[in-house]
């Protein structure tokens, strides 16, 4: 694939850090280094590392390579941990071409917005192609940027392939016709809903009917409901067309902001560019947090692991829809979540469901997020986006009830004209 004609001014114009390029030759025999500015590791505090599983084993991480972890490293992230994540997209997802590069973030928003710096310019003539609704932290990113969002509207199954081909089919000019497609395709944030492999295969079909880059926001892959996880853009990317996004946020730690993107080398070696001029590189101590446990467990740990957290999800999730029954019947609708934190909810007999959640809802006690705020134009909706992920079952319960008198209360009002 020609990637210049994706690659933004700004990105173009990114050249290597002369320090960062000599971290490659610091570990070659025989080499004195008076080049970098790394601080001397026995003026640390830190000696080695210990922290104790929920199951009560314990993981140990030598002064060796805590002293690696201490220092600066790699921009795409420690060497050992890399190699791990290569041979678990290679077991997970098999993609059809294996020399994909990967580079690690703080989390993997920092790579996703390093990616859409590099993709799309600031100006009303950049077109994003974006499902709609989209994920709120990205549609942060993108709004002061100044590009155009074309959106792809969505329903109970994912992105909808035909209004993606419309839109292009349609596009007025080729020279400003979208280049890039950005999507969630498993447990979507905000609406649960996933894209199925029929789909997908059908989106990528058009992505190379028009030459698209496909972003893969897939923060929720592990938490999917089924019995076998629905494989990815990226195990189906014979072109190299995929930039694919993972995180460990939702399976090992929020808080240790690891993530990572894996696809095509031209790409992701601007990511790393992007990355040595700005954070320099993730966390080392995150980042040996990470690779003691997955170490230990190997792969199928990993997995295994990845499978307690989706069950632990799927109860969460059939306990909000087993309280949606009772409390939500004639008050919203919904689809089932397959994956991921979070239900959409329709409230009926609402227009714009903004300010009952905004104001009344808070005066109530109870938190959901409008749905406006998921709107790639900021539109008014009925919608809303409940979270079931860490209220219990009880919680959960009296929140819909809140909800729905809030609703009640506000039909009553609309009926008197006061609305």
């Amino acid at each position: 694939m020609d990637y210049d004609r994706f690659i933004t001014k700004r990105s173009a114009a990114r050249q290597p850090s002369a320090i960062r390029a000599l971290q490659k030759f610091l570990s070659v025999p025989g080499m004195i280094s008076l080049g970098g500015g790394n601080p001397h590791p026995n003026t640390f505090p830190y000696v080695s590392m210990e922290f104790k599983l929920r199951n009560g084993e314990i993981v140990s991480i030598s002064e060796e390579f805590t002293k690696k972890a201490l220092q600066y490293s790699p921009t795409n992230g420690l060497p050992e941990l890399v190699e791990w994540i290569r041979k678990l997209q290679i077991e997970e997802h098999r993609p059809p071409e294996e020399s994909f590069e990967i580079c690690l973030g703080n989390g993997s928003q920092d790579v996703i917005t390093r990616a859409l710096e590099m993709l799309i310019e600031p100006t009303e003539e950049s077109v994003l192609l974006i499902e709609s609704p989209a994920y709120v932290g990205i549609l942060a990113f993108l709004r002061p940027l100044g590009c155009k969002l074309a959106e792809v509207d969505t329903d109970s199954e994912g992105l909808v392939p035909e209004k993606l081909e419309e839109i292009l089919a349609n596009w007025k000019d080729a020279q400003t016709r979208p280049k890039v497609l950005y999507t969630v395709p498993t447990g979507g944030n905000p609406t649960g809903t996933s894209t199925s492999l029929e789909r997908k295969a059908q989106v990528y079909e058009i992505a190379q009917k028009y030459d698209l880059l496909i972003l893969e926001d897939d923060p929720y892959y592990y938490l999917q409901f089924g019995s076998a996880r629905v494989p990815s853009y990226f195990s189906m990317d014979v072109d190299q067309r995929v930039l694919r996004f993972d995180s460990f946020s939702k399976v090992l730690s929020a808080g240790i902001r690891i993530g990572w993107v894996s696809g095509p080398k031209p790409l992701v070696d601007r990511i790393v560019l992007h990355g040595q001029a700005t954070s320099l590189h993730p966390s080392g101590i995150s980042q040996a947090m990470v690779y003691g446990v997955l170490a230990k467990w190997g792969i199928t740990g990993f997995l295994e692991h990845a499978d307690e957290v989706a069950n632990f999800y799927q109860e969460k999730r059939d306990a909000f829809l087993k309280s949606a029954e009772a409390r939500l019947t004639g008050i919203a609708e919904w689809s089932t979540p397959s994956a991921g934190m979070f239900v959409w909810l329709k409230l009926l007999g609402v227009d714009d469901s903004t300010e009952l959640i905004k104001q009344k809802a808070v005066e109530k006690k109870v938190l959901f997020v409008p749905g406006y705020e998921f709107m790639p134009n900021m539109r008014a909706t009925p919608f809303v986006r409940a979270s079931y992920s860490t209220a219990t079952a009880a919680e959960i319960d009296e929140a819909l009830k809140r909800l729905a008198e809030l609703v009640i209360d506000a039909r009553k009002e609309i009926a008197n004209g006061n609305h």
